[in-house]
């Protein structure tokens, strides 16, 4: 009786932790084995103990593999329930609302702490490994901050930001406003992709898109320099030219009617919301007013917009 009280006030003292640090348990690891790991770096005083408690409490052999943080303060029971409930080390990746598909793909491969499984992949092959082999992959990854242990694969990260968009999406169709003129939860999406390009400010999202939606309803052109941009590639070199917009491609909506064939960039939640919501005026133009607020000017007619890019953009 004395030696298992010994023991279980051991176990409840705070072991020699000076600083936070890292440990992993791995496949195949044992009490025993990280009793004496834990030992030799001075970490437990009676590494038995540590065994001996598992082994009466059944938690030996409930180790769960992964990387966990011990920390100042922390007792052996608490190091124990922490590896035996698997609460691993997270870390995490930030898709950013407005990036495009090849941004979060440098993001994704980037990363030290994911297993990469995509490497020389092209994004077809991408997309037929995570089982959407003929979608595209633009826009279809929900923005947010992934939390994740290290060591989880980049296809299965994708396949949950996949998942949220589609959830998120699906939601916001099923609540849309009545008389939209789109015909499937994808057209929105392209529609809340050049939203969220567009708008600097939340509050004006649901002004822009009722601008782009009033365009299609009368069959006028988007004419969104984002679109544009996007056709031209990676090798975009941040200065958009007149020839750029004159230049035909299946994104230029300056040479072409309706929507662009993808989504130009992964859409937020409130992007798509606006889209599925937008506010109800006449306008038909907006024009940003080039200061730091990042705000538009909008206009019902030709004759009135034209005297806001004199304003704004040509300073007459």
């Amino acid at each position: 009786m004395v030696a298992l009280l010994d023991i279980y006030l051991f176990m409840s003292r705070a072991m020699n932790i000076d600083e936070s640090f890292l440990y992993e348990i791995k496949p195949g690891s044992s009490i025993s084995i990280l009793s004496r790991s834990l030992y030799k770096q001075g970490v437990l005083s009676r590494p038995y103990y540590l065994s001996i408690y598992a082994r009466i409490t059944g938690q030996a052999g409930k180790l769960k593999v992964g990387e966990y943080k011990f920390e100042p303060g922390m007792s052996a029971y608490n190091l124990l329930t922490m590896i035996v409930s698997g609460k691993v080390q997270q870390y995490s990746i930030t898709l950013v609302e407005g990036n495009t598909y090849w941004q979060m793909m440098d993001e994704i491969r980037n990363s030290p702490y994911l297993t990469h499984t995509l490497i020389n992949l092209d994004d077809s092959q991408i997309m037929e490994r995570l089982g959407f082999a003929d979608q595209h992959p633009e826009g279809r990854f929900y923005p947010d901050t992934y939390h994740f242990p290290k060591g989880m694969t980049d296809v299965d990260f994708l396949t949950r930001a996949y998942q949220q968009m589609q959830e998120h999406l699906t939601a916001a169709w099923q609540t849309r406003d009545a008389g939209l003129p789109f015909k499937s939860p994808y057209e929105a999406l392209i529609m809340a992709s050049i939203v969220e390009k567009e708008s600097a400010l939340a509050s004006e999202r649901t002004t822009i898109a009722g601008v782009f939606i009033n365009r299609l309803r009368r069959g006028m052109r988007l004419q969104t320099d984002p679109t544009v941009i996007y056709g031209l590639g990676r090798n975009f070199d941040g200065d958009i030219r007149y020839r750029d917009l004159r230049t035909d491609t299946p994104y230029n909506t300056y040479t072409r009617k309706g929507l662009p064939p993808t989504p130009i960039a992964m859409p937020g939640r409130e992007a798509i919301n606006a889209v599925m919501h937008p506010e109800t005026t006449d306008y038909l133009f907006f024009v940003a007013k080039g200061d730091s607020s990042g705000s538009h000017e909008f206009s019902s007619t030709l004759a009135e917009h034209t005297k806001l890019v004199n304003k704004y953009q040509r300073k007459k």
